[in-house]
């Protein structure tokens, strides 16, 4: 059902459009629009004539749903309640825009014909007749435009779009009051320096509230709103702007707001600016230790297709829809892991140390910790290690540990023996499953000439001489023995090694990587022990689905949201058994190997990362890995209720050696992560295996 607004309600329809348009369109344009207008003088508009609200900033909290990361908007702004705005500013803007405005029903016929005879002695477009309801219809129509086409329409200076504002601007007022339609106009017009609404103007022009503005500093805000930019005290003309301000004094002592003496009381006061920065909105993250979760958040939410059917369209809901999301970020926890990255590798290094926690049998990322500044700001960046310009340090906003296709990851290292060991328990070998396993073994595995091969076979060593002999998963996982995994995968087959890792959410972001995969991935030896990039993120959502059980729960950085009108959103998690539940217990067993922790079912004999078991003050599991040349290296790792995954490499020359001094580092910086967690929320216990031990 339609209900017609009458745009003709004291003169007639078509005299409005002919007024309408002689008042706002050059003289030169003719009349040739009349009659169209004319004929179109009843606008139809839908039974909900409240016009959309106008755009609110979105809000992301942290997962306590109460710490305040980020906000994302186009504007800064400041809600308001009618009782919360101060007389003097409301008085200000009637005299100044509409001092007609509580007589009128939205359109005023008086300040239209004063309109056509000033522009008619003017030959142009000097003065405009629009009400402050009707200017409330153009910033609402403008502010809530998504499209650079939409946008154009809502401002453009045509009759059509005067007609439309002044249908808007009637039927608004019978559905709102005088008080409403000036609280959402001071809430939502526009007053320089980033400031949208009176409640934020009055933080940045002045450093206070609405309620404390003096009579003068009233005026002066209110005179900004027809050009701010000209009338700028802050970056432009303190002159123009006092000028501006003095007019609106002396516009409210001549519709008798003010007394004469009030007025030259005000005016012979100075600007007393006192300019605060704006709350910039759109830069997100209030934090730039939580820049790289909200950079991850946002781009995730860029990819949900409820919120329209262009990352355009979700961004626009994002920036201007009012949402309050409560977000996965554990603060403390993310505080923490902060502390514990920057006291291995402090921020300024060209290392990037990093750090991601997701929880099991969730998915929720609860942490992303690197020794960077998020920021665009790379002027005072050291320069790039692999060729010129300058680098990713101290400040990047490149997702170091989310990647993208212009960041694939760092080769993972031992970290992937994993999947093999998981691919051979699921192919029912149990922890075991013994192999001679030498200092150096020579596979089937064809890869021409290089460093790892042996004439044009895959040849690897293993990290000493010393580790060569008999091994079981138990001792080779904990030990990391390179010959023990791929003489496994020759027996399971490298194809299912790799199917077990996209099966937990590996992804392969390099063309290279692909190639190899999709090509004939049974011959891709090297596979096994992590030539492959991959970060931190989809390694620890790889590594949770071990304590869940087998569960592989997709990373999500949001729990649930509010929308901008009240409606409830709870974020679904994308949960499968991926691995059985055997599988699962079995592969925890033989990782509590390397952590020291000692597995349940078996005897562990060395392990890589004691240091992680002496800090965790409970269950504790997970693996090392280190690249040939040491490129990389790695640690990931688990209790029952978290996982982590950290990481240390040059992200500029990811083939860069790190140094003998940073290996290790990335276990350490775990070990205090996870000592961390186990004591702000750890629970739970690992679950022995009952089958594929023996």
């Amino acid at each position: 059902m339609q209900r017609r607004a009458m745009i003709a309600l004291v003169p007639v329809a078509i005299a409005f459009g002919l007024v309408v348009g002689l008042a706002f369109l050059p003289m030169a344009s003719g009349f040739g629009g009349v009659a169209k207008v004319g004929s179109e003088a009843v606008l139809d508009l839908p039974d909900e004539l409240v016009l959309p609200p106008a755009p609110e900033s979105s809000t992301l909290y942290a997962a306590d749903g109460s710490t305040v990361i980020a906000t994302f908007g186009d504007q800064y702004r400041v809600q308001l309640e009618y009782d919360q705005i101060p007389e003097s500013v409301i008085n200000a803007l009637v005299a100044t825009e509409d001092s007609n405005f509580f007589e009128h029903n939205g359109v005023d016929p008086e300040g239209i014909m004063r309109a056509l005879v000033t522009n008619i002695a003017d030959g142009g477009t000097s003065e405009g007749a629009s009400t402050i309801t009707m200017q409330y219809v153009r910033q609402v129509l403008s502010y809530t435009a998504t499209t650079p086409a939409e946008v154009a329409a809502a401002s453009e200076v045509t009759i059509d779009r005067k007609v439309k504002e002044m249908g808007y601007a009637l039927a608004l007022e019978e559905e709102m009051s005088k008080a409403d339609i000036l609280t959402n106009y001071l809430n939502t017009v526009y007053f320089g320096n980033g400031a949208y609404g009176i409640g934020a103007a009055a933080q940045v022009y002045y450093g206070k509230v609405p309620a404390d503005l003096t009579v003068a500093e009233s005026a002066m805000l209110v005179g900004l709103i027809q050009s701010p930019s000209t009338y700028d005290p802050i970056n432009g003309s303190s002159e123009a702007a006092q000028v501006r301000r003095d007019h609106v004094l002396n516009r409210m002592v001549a519709v008798d707001f003010l007394t004469s003496a009030e007025g030259t009381e005000a005016k012979a006061e100075g600007l007393n600016l006192n300019p605060q920065r704006a709350n910039n909105t759109s830069g997100g993250a209030i934090d730039s230790d939580y820049g790289f979760f909200v950079d991850y958040f946002e781009k995730w939410w860029e990819q949900q297709e409820d919120f329209g059917e262009t990352e355009e369209e979700r961004t626009a809901r994002l920036y201007r829809g009012g949402y309050e999301i409560v977000s996965t970020l554990d603060t403390e926890l993310q505080d923490a892991a902060q502390e514990a990255v920057e006291k291995q590798l402090e921020i300024g290094s060209e290392f990037a140390l990093g750090s991601v926690v997701v929880e099991p049998g969730s998915g929720a990322i609860q942490v992303m910790a690197v020794n960077r500044n998020y920021s665009n700001d790379i002027s005072g960046n050291g320069p790039n290690t692999s060729g010129a310009g300058k680098g990713s340090y101290p400040n990047t906003t490149n997702p170091l540990l989310s990647g993208n296709s212009a960041v694939p990851g760092y080769q993972a290292g031992s970290t992937f023996k994993l999947f093999t060991m998981l691919a051979a328990l699921e192919a029912g070998m149990p922890l075991d499953t013994t192999i001679y396993s030498p200092y150096q073994y020579t596979s089937k595995y064809v890869v021409g000439d290089g460093s790892a091969a042996c004439g044009i076979y895959y040849c690897p060593k293993n990290a000493s001489a010393s580790a060569n002999g008999n091994y079981n998963m138990w001792t080779a996982y904990g030990a990391s023995v390179n010959t023990y995994f791929v003489q496994l995968a020759e027996r399971v087959g490298v194809e299912n090694s790799i199917d077990v890792a996209e099966r937990l959410g590996i992804k392969f972001r390099q063309s290279e990587d692909l190639n190899l995969i999709r090509s004939n991935p049974s011959t891709f030896g090297p596979f096994v022990l992590g030539v492959t990039q991959s970060t931190p993120l989809d390694l620890a959502a790889a590594y949770a689905t071990l304590p869940a059980d087998g569960v592989y729960c997709e990373p999500i950085p949001a729990s649930s949201a509010i929308t901008g009108t009240g409606g409830q959103i709870v974020f679904p998690t994308a949960c499968e058994q991926a691995i059985s539940v055997e599988v699962a217990r079995a592969a925890v067993d033989a990782s509590r190997c390397p952590t020291g922790y000692g597995a349940a079912k078996g005897s562990c004999g060395y392990g890589t990362a004691p240091q992680v078991g002496a800090a965790v003050d409970g269950p504790v599991a997970g693996k090392t890995g280190t690249t040939d040349g040491n490129s990389t290296n790695w640690f990931a790792g688990f209790t029952p209720n978290a996982a982590v995954a950290s990481f240390v490499a040059d992200p500029d020359g990811p083939e860069n050696f790190v140094g003998k001094s940073n290996l290790g580092k990335p276990a350490n910086a775990s070990a205090d992560i996870l000592a961390a967690q186990w004591e702000l929320s750890g629970e739970g216990k690992f679950t022995p295996p009952t089958e594929l031990v023996h």
